[in-house]
């Protein structure tokens, strides 16, 4: 009996695993518009927090919307390696 209510644990353990595993990629995965994300949708690539989050939604509405998917790195902050970070999640 204690080994099936381990197995079972275990079980049960590696199954919350899975489940949660695949919620964050699938999450990491997701395109981003960066004409139209909203700040937090913004926050789901790499290496972008609030402030760069920010500025990216000043620069579409303030100077003008983004033409092309590296042109990210037009806003003050996001340079190469933010663009190489997220490159095949970014869309306009």
């Amino acid at each position: 009996m204690k080994q099936h209510t381990k197995t079972l644990t275990l079980a049960i353990m590696v199954v919350l695993a899975i489940v949660f595993a695949g919620t964050c990629c699938a999450t990491a995965m997701e395109k981003v518009n960066i004409n139209t994300a909203t700040l937090e949708q913004l926050m789901t690539l790499d290496r972008v927090g609030p402030k760069y989050a920010q500025r990216i939604i000043d620069y579409r509405e303030h100077v003008e919307p983004f033409k092309k998917p590296e042109d990210i790195m037009k806003v003050k902050g996001i340079g190469k390696k933010t663009w190489e970070a997220n490159k095949d999640r970014i869309v306009v």
